[in-house]
């Protein structure tokens, strides 16, 4: 029997259902962050922006707390790409992404470090990060002591390969800033990473949160290669559908696939969400068009969602006392979605400006 054909409408429910973006889920924290295995995080406000998409009663400090008490962290894990994730997935996420990280650091400063054992490196950044935590800068000052002819620069982005360092706090709390400071995960967490983590189990998670997905998704999300093997490994544990171009798509036995008609509620979401990262073919989230709208070189504007699907952008601006949400939606609106919006906009502005005044102002489409 041929495979079942899921359209585009049908990815984007399955999507925001497993994104816990069809309805705010009641989930403690932690468990929301495990589930969307980690949170992109380039830009340290980004992660409270899309639990609170995400989490019903979501406050700030509930994450905050988790960072500080060192259940969750910042590190570099999928794509190479900073990512909150909690203390137990960093164990497991750092090792299972060291080729991605061996991969961008050979193509990049790797190629400006001939001659220098990198063995020797690791184990000089090791005990230093070990004594205090470091910034890159202050790091790779300090290697280039030992040698002055390369760059500090790619000397601390080998450090940063080789060791499974993680930024330290208050960098990534609400509302505090603080140095990018780093440290090992044996320092920080007590405890070094899993020495053998399973692969088959991070190919669930992913369509657990993600799917259904094909292995090039996969591979787009994680940064990984050459994942056609696990994955044939697991299909007889696994769903088998195709999209409308014939693509095939694996999925989790269990995971959601609401009615692809099922209403989808206006969300804000931060500058880098996984939601629009994670698929090599990104139409169940937006139209090539629209993402291109996002993009700016590798910065990315704030989006937000309309019946599903990235619609617009948005940003917020402070004077006086009063912080402005603008909402630039991408096409004309419909005269019924303008209450749904400003009402997310106002719930969005309570969580980034409490204490001030608060204006909503949506442009023409």
């Amino acid at each position: 029997m041929a495979p079942t054909v899921l359209a585009t409408r049908a990815l984007n429910r399955a999507l925001l259902a497993r994104q816990l973006l069809l309805r705010r889920a009641e989930l403690p924290v932690l468990d929301a962050v495990e589930h969307l295995v980690g949170l992109q995080a380039q830009s340290p406000p980004d992660p409270y922006y899309a639990l609170a998409a995400r989490l019903d009663g979501f406050a700030p400090d509930q994450l905050s707390g988790l960072l500080e008490a060192r259940e969750a962290v910042r590190i570099p894990v999928m794509r190479s790409t900073i990512h909150l994730v909690s203390a137990r997935d960093a164990l497991v996420l750092r090792p299972l992404t060291q080729p991605v990280l061996d991969r961008s650091f050979r193509g990049n400063h790797g190629k400006r470090l001939p001659g220098v054992d990198l063995t020797d490196l690791a184990a000089r950044a090791r005990t230093l990060v070990a004594e205090r935590p470091y910034t890159f800068h202050e790091l790779g000052h300090v290697l280039a002591e030992h040698w002055p002819d390369h760059a500090p620069q790619d000397l601390a982005m080998a450090a940063r390969t080789l060791l499974p360092l993680v930024q330290v706090t208050p960098r990534g709390l609400w509302g505090r800033s603080g140095p990018v400071a780093h440290t090992t995960t044996e320092v920080w967490l007590g405890r070094d990473p899993d020495p053998a983590p399973g692969l088959d189990t991070l190919l669930l998670r992913y369509l657990a949160a993600f799917g259904p997905a094909s292995v090039k998704d996969i591979q787009t999300w994680s940064g990984l290669t050459r994942l056609r093997e696990p994955a044939d490994r697991l299909r007889p544990r696994l769903r088998v559908f195709r999209d409308e171009q014939g693509v095939e798509l694996l999925d989790h036995p269990d995971a959601p696939l609401p009615d692809p008609e099922t209403p989808a509620p206006v969300r804000f979401l931060p500058e880098f969400d996984n939601i629009a990262l994670s698929h090599a073919d990104r139409a169940r989230i937006a139209t090539p068009e629209n993402l291109r709208r996002v993009w700016r070189v590798n910065r990315a504007h704030r989006a937000f969602l309309l019946d599903g699907f990235i619609a617009g952008i948005w940003r917020v601006e402070r004077a006086g006392g009063v912080a402005t949400m603008t909402v630039e939606p991408f096409a004309p609106m419909r005269r019924g979605d303008r209450p749904a919006l400003e009402e997310e906009a106002g719930n969005v502005l309570a969580l980034a400006a409490p204490g001030e005044g608060h204006e909503v102002r949506i442009s023409e489409g």
